[in-house]
């Protein structure tokens, strides 16, 4: 006779895990639980709700880097458990960092001798390097203000109102003031000349962007540093150039490499590059490189040994991976020049194609330039019946994630969508989403237009005022958000 017994809840070694108690009941959200749960189920549970995030690959709205070769993954895995801080521990580890800060130093034209070293740091990503830029600034300027037997408690940092939220971090976590040239309609970067207007004696420096985040446009570095030189010569004044190249730094180089807005001009003296937007790597990667030694300040710099050796530091955090550096390695060394140019060009390319495609519908205007960061933004020509954040909203139904925002302050009228081309963006796929636009066009317009729509709803006030109607309509929930962001003054984008 064949003898059974029932399994325990502690016998999980005869459940499938969707036969177990663990996927039965709701796992604590808030709290750690008292008890443990095996590995399988905690993986399936945890998985199942990834499995609701969007497709990275489909992620339109993001700069950041969503594929790398298998081979590099490899390395990544095999790196993932290296702590970067402990040098002595990983000295080849380190001195990958150090080979990485000096090809990027050379290319972005830093005036390096043959045997002299770039100085630069890895960082998370750029809003760290920034951090460290504006602090070198900072300190710079506070000594040279004290040496002078000058104040040096009001200084100030002169931007576009496009930058990206991290200047704004900067300026309020480091208690620097925040001057901003405003935009205008049709010109969505910083004006060279209102910027050099507003540099005064506590200016510690400029900050220009090559690949604004609104519409990818690069700012005129060339013409601000020859402003600047003229200013500083007028004035006796010695205002410096920091340049955030998150964006554009690993794409000027290569697709317009006679482009002037690096170490080739005298007043740039530090830029910030993301190794994990066009350098190619995951995130978790940015650069910062100075012109030289002069320009970082020594005091800024730590010392520590309690890890095995003197090692010098500049970051705001201590322990980080090791991974994205050698990732970043990885890419420099198997792509080269030649590689990192073909990447850029067919980003361009299929930049082209999508754009050409949004102007055959006739739907669209193109806010975006030709000459900057390979990407596409647009809005609508008659917004009158539907907008840019339904079209973002029903693109989700097709997987795409496409933004929708409003420009900075005295552009705050203009509403936009915006298409990052990356480099696992394919012909196809780019054909592809102008298909899928078109259908979202197609069938925004078999709807109500927003004024029938809400009048149905009650949600429109209508008033005779002599021989005109005034209609007054309510905001939807998808753009009261944006409206209300436009209002704050802390409002810059945050987009990766």
């Amino acid at each position: 006779m064949v003898l059974s017994h029932a399994a325990s809840d502690s016998d999980v070694s005869v459940h499938s895990t969707f036969a177990s108690r663990y996927v039965r009941t709701s796992l604590p959200r808030f709290r750690m639980p008292e008890n443990s749960i095996p590995k399988e189920a905690a993986y399936q549970i945890i998985n199942d709700e990834l499995m609701l995030d969007g497709n990275p690959r489909l992620n339109l709205a993001s700069f950041v880097t969503t594929w790398m070769e298998p081979e590099c993954d490899k390395l990544i895995m095999a790196s993932i458990n290296k702590n970067y801080v402990d040098m002595d521990e990983y000295p080849v580890t380190t001195e990958l960092q150090n080979r990485c800060v000096n090809m990027i130093a050379h290319l972005f034209n830093a005036p390096l001798g043959e045997t002299e070293t770039a100085v630069g740091v890895g960082t998370v990503g750029s809003s760290e390097a920034i951090m460290l830029a504006g602090l070198a600034f900072k300190r710079k300027w506070q000594n040279k203000r004290r040496a002078e037997g000058k104040p040096f408690d009001k200084p100030n940092i002169v931007t576009g109102a496009n930058v990206q939220v991290c200047w704004e971090k900067f300026a309020r976590y480091f208690e620097v003031e925040l001057k901003e040239v405003k935009l205008r309609e049709g010109y969505y970067v910083m004006d060279p000349e209102q910027a050099v207007e507003m540099v005064d004696e506590n200016t510690i420096c400029v900050a220009a962007i090559l690949g604004s985040t609104l519409n990818g446009e690069f700012e005129d570095v060339k013409l601000l540093n020859d402003l600047l030189v003229q200013k500083n010569k007028e004035t006796g004044l010695d205002i410096p150039i920091h340049v955030d190249a998150a964006s554009g730094g690993f794409i000027a180089p290569f697709l317009y490499p006679e482009l002037e807005w690096d170490f080739r001009l005298p007043q740039v003296k530090s830029i910030n590059v993301s190794g994990h937007k066009y350098g190619l790597v995951y995130a978790g990667i940015g650069w910062v490189v100075w012109r030289n030694k002069e320009d970082l300040p020594d005091e800024l710099i730590f010392h520590i040994n309690y890890l095995g050796a003197d090692q010098p530091t500049f970051t705001l955090n201590f322990s980080k991976g090791s991974s994205t550096i050698i990732a970043q390695y990885y890419q420099l060394i198997r792509l080269g020049h030649e590689g990192y140019r073909n990447v850029m060009e067919n980003c361009r390319e299929n930049m082209i194609v999508l754009r050409e495609g949004l102007e055959k519908t006739g739907r669209f205007n193109i806010v975006s330039k030709d000459e900057g960061i390979p990407l596409v933004a647009f809005s609508l020509k008659d917004n009158s019946s539907h907008t840019e954040f339904e079209i973002s909203e029903m693109l989700r139904r097709y997987g795409w994630i496409v933004p929708a925002y409003t420009m900075p302050a005295n552009a705050e009228h203009i509403t936009v969508l915006r298409v990052v081309i990356r480099e696992d963006f394919s012909r196809t796929l780019a054909e592809r989403l102008v298909m899928d636009i078109e259908q979202v066009m197609h069938e925004l317009d078999e709807l109500p237009s927003r004024v029938i729509h809400k009048i149905s709803l009650g949600e429109v006030k209508s008033e005779d005022n002599g021989d005109n109607m005034v209609v007054t309509v309510k905001k939807s929930d998808i753009e009261k958000p944006k409206e209300i962001n436009v209002k704050k003054k802390s409002d810059k984008p945050i987009f990766c």
